[in-house]
């Protein structure tokens, strides 16, 4: 029976391939579409569950409180690891790691014994102490967790690094040079090789250096105070059964015992607080990041409504054009029950056969997957790749959805069919139900309505994009190229810049400790003349040259910009932006020549002279409103970046001459460069990741009720076939008779957009919240967003209106 049933729905379907084809096709690319975003939201779940205690790790963090405001953040002072494990009994084990602040990039060097030298930059440096492979685990394939980074100048090294400096050759025991701008120039001896891991984490460490080394290394040595140097991230591994809420109630008198003290003094308050290691990636809540930039749960949830919509668009153009066409089979059903067929034969008949083609569709789904996966990890920027037990659930999981789709679709004509009278059916009285063709209708609009909420999200977020991309920044942000200065090329600064400065094509050029859209090394708690030391103000701080301002044309507004005019500027010099003046408490007009300090009183303290307020300009990304940020003269040419703006014209050949300038002055330093407005739109990766994946979702979603959209033309122009003929005859044009089929679709998009475009334009108000700068939502957006809506409807619609219109009424009309 069950092989008879077979038969049968293979030839249906071989009998009406374009239904079956849209149909299946239809349910396969909602399948895929949706299997990729769950792959997606999957890996991005998938952080850091591979260390064999992650359920007792736990991240410190903390809470700023100044002037009424709470800012959550992931550093710590540098004491706090051990104090914590020396005060609560419930901590196994701590561990810090920090980054190598202000190096955006570090270079490598191998002086192999040849004569010849290795070298190259290398993203993702960091410094950490002994504990930490004990926290973390790390595929050792040259030495091992027990000695790794034990010792002071020891380096751990990422397998594919060491393959390169050392030609695939036993690394452990050799030396490797490593400048840094926070640490020093050091030399540091290889103690372990690591295979860097498939799995995501949140710590992208590419090498790692004993953190009691160089600069960082005598600080921690020295430093006692627990109201500064916040950017050390502190792990604790807790004990079996401890309870992390016992650990974070003691925490209030644990502030006050350590760090109590150097905080009044300082003018502010801190909380401490746990924060699963698990949970850092996607339950952060900190508004700069962490160790690495963490991932959005917004984009998350945006992404698996968008995965959930397609999903039920797909389903509901299967159970549509099922139950239409379904209708069709009526006298089939009268001749099979006249012959003797019972009911329940005729139900698993129909319920085969829909289960059949939602088979198909997994099949092909599932192979679409496979070859659409590498181009969707290229798009998503991801190493998407799940072990077999979570393969097999998904597996499990979409099996049961296909399952339950294609019993759903199959239970209209297996039930409602099967129920008819053979006499009614074989005269040719039976007809839709009012009941199932309103239902049709509202899934229709249900399918468009979605598809118009992603039209909108798709064109908000593009706009969004253009408006990060072209936005003022306050700074010449184009044709500025960065050289990264490391080592003996920060002792060379002021040789490298004239020599940059004579190729043809270079306008100006300015060295610096940081620029635009990197992490600011340095940063202090200022406070105005006539003010309490408490009422201090967080400022950021970036060293200059007396070229910066001009370079990177920085508006002022008052006073003067560092020059050559003013050399006094490099001693005690500092020029402000506006967000820091209103801090505090100055007037821009009236403040150049007044002081602002740092330390616990204006006598014992630092103080600088305001020679200057600049107008605020973006040092973030647009998702951080403008920060309080301050310029400092250096006394002597030692920088970290050389910032050189050239002349658009001739590019190449201007960037070659600065090669060669390079490569003179330093033949064993590869040359490597980036523009910086490049560069700053890399802030934005995330959201543009997720701008492609909404968009190639709008698409995907457009395209499946598009198929639904079709077949249902095509079965409504079928069933109206001889009403159409009779028209003709009578005289009605073809323009007539294609208004009359594309008007009632054509309705129902409308419905639609009136539906979907304010749904589309709330959820758009809440994204674009977590922009500090962000564009405005227009009417331009709707209206476009309505006609390409009905565009597109009436494009898929009018084929077969068409086809219908221009059919010979003697043909549809012959058997009356």
């Amino acid at each position: 029976m069950f092989l008879n049933y077979l038969k049968v729905a293979l030839r249906r379907l071989n009998r009406n391939k374009a239904f079956s084809l849209i149909n299946i096709l239809g349910l396969s690319v909602g399948l895929s579409s949706c299997m990729l975003i769950t792959l997606y939201i999957w890996h991005e779940n998938s952080y850091d569950t591979y260390h064999p205690h992650i359920d007792r790790l736990y991240q410190v963090g903390t809470i700023d409180i100044a002037h009424g405001k709470k800012t959550r953040f992931y550093g710590c002072p540098p004491m706090m690891a051990g104090l914590v494990q020396s005060t609560f009994p419930q901590v196994e084990a701590t561990a810090r790691i920090c980054r190598l602040l202000g190096d955006d990039q570090n270079l490598l060097q191998y002086h192999a014994g040849n004569g010849t030298t290795h070298a190259f930059y290398e993203d993702n440096g960091m410094m950490a102490d002994s504990g930490f492979f004990h926290l973390f685990h790390y595929d050792f394939v040259e030495g091992n967790a027990n000695t790794a980074i034990s010792s002071p100048y020891s380096v751990v090294l990422a397998k594919d690094i060491a393959d390169k400096l050392f030609d695939g050759k036993p690394a452990i025991g050799k030396t490797i040079h490593i400048p840094s701008h926070i640490n020093g120039d050091h030399d540091y001896t290889v103690t372990a090789v690591f295979r860097p891991m498939s799995k995501p984490s949140h710590i992208n460490g590419r090498f790692f250096l004993s953190m009691y080394s160089g600069n960082i290394g005598d600080f921690l040595r020295t430093d006692k105070n627990m109201a500064s140097n916040y950017y050390f991230v502190t792990y604790a591994l807790l004990k079996q059964g401890a309870d992390p809420a016992a650990i974070e109630k003691g925490f209030p008198s644990f502030v006050d015992t350590y760090e109590g003290k150097d905080l009044r003094e300082a003018g502010f308050y801190r909380e401490q607080f746990l924060l699963k290691v698990r949970d850092i990636h996607l339950h952060s809540d900190m508004p700069y990041g962490d160790v690495t930039p963490s991932g959005s749960l917004t984009y998350l949830y945006i992404l698996a409504s968008i995965a959930v919509f397609i999903l039920l668009i797909a389903c509901i153009n299967f159970m549509n054009l099922s139950t239409a066409r379904s209708t069709k089979q009526s006298l089939e059903v009268g001749v099979r029950k006249t012959l003797g067929a019972g009911r329940g034969a005729l139900v698993a008949q129909f319920l085969e056969e829909s289960l059949l083609m939602a088979f198909i569709a997994l099949g092909i789904a599932l192979l679409l997957t496979l070859l659409l996966l590498p181009a969707f990890q290229k798009l998503a920027d991801r190493n998407i790749q799940p072990p077999l037990p979570q393969l097999l659930l998904m597996g499990g999981g979409f099996l049961i959805l296909t399952i339950l789709t294609g019993l759903i679709a199959g239970s209209y004509p297996a039930f409602y069919l099967s129920s008819f009278q053979p006499v009614k059916v074989m005269k040719g009285k039976m007809t839709n139900s009012l009941a199932v063709i309103f239902l049709r209708k509202g899934l229709v609009i249900f399918q468009f309505c979605v598809s118009i909420v992603l039209i909108v999200a798709a064109a908000i977020i593009g706009e969004q994009m253009h408006y990060l991309r072209t936005t003022d920044m306050g700074f010449a942000k184009d044709q500025q190229l960065i050289l990264s200065l490391r080592g003996d090329q920060r002792l060379k600064s002021a040789t490298i810049k004239e020599a940059v400065a004579s190729v043809p094509g270079v306008l100006s050029s300015a060295g610096s400790t940081q620029f635009p859209g990197i992490i600011a090394p340095g940063d202090d708690l200022l406070y105005a003349e006539g003010k309490p030391s408490t009422d201090n103000h967080h400022v950021y701080l970036n060293f200059v040259d007396f070229d910066y301002m001009k370079t990177m044309d920085l508006k002022m507004i008052s006073g003067h910009a560092f020059s050559q005019e003013f050399p006094r500027d490099s001693v005690d010099g500092i020029i402000l932006n506006e967000t820091a003046i209103r801090a505090l408490g100055y007037d821009p007009a009236t403040c150049v020549g007044k002081k602002v300090y740092s330390g616990v009183s204006s006598t014992l303290g630092n103080s600088l002279r305001i020679v200057g307020v600049m107008k605020d300009f973006h040092f973030e990304d647009l998702h951080n409103p403008i920060d309080a940020i301050g310029l400092e003269a250096f006394s002597r040419p030692f920088y970290s970046y050389l910032t050189v703006h050239v002349d658009k014209n001739n590019l190449g050949k201007t960037i070659a001459g600065i090669q060669k300038a390079w490569q003179q002055l330093f033949p064993d330093t590869p040359f490597e460069y980036s523009f910086l407005d490049e560069r700053f739109q890399k802030l934005y990766e995330a959201d543009s990741r997720i701008a492609a994946i909404v968009a190639y979702a709008t698409g995907f979603a457009i395209f499946i009720s598009c198929l639904g959209l079709f077949g249902l033309a095509a079965f409504s122009a079928e069933q109206r076939t001889k009403e159409i003929g009779i028209r003709k005859v009578l005289g009605a044009s073809e323009g007539s008779i294609v208004t009359l089929l594309s008007k009632d679709f054509l309705k129902l998009v409308a419905i639609a957009v009136l539906i979907g475009s304010p749904l589309g334009w709330y959820v758009m108000q809440q994204w674009l919240q977590g922009f500090a700068y962000r564009t405005t939502i227009g009417w331009t957006v709707f209206a476009l967003t309505t006609g390409a809506a009905l565009f597109i409807a009436l494009l898929t619609i009018s084929s077969q209106a068409i086809r219908a219109a221009l059919a010979n009424p003697v043909k549809s009309l012959r058997s009356e």
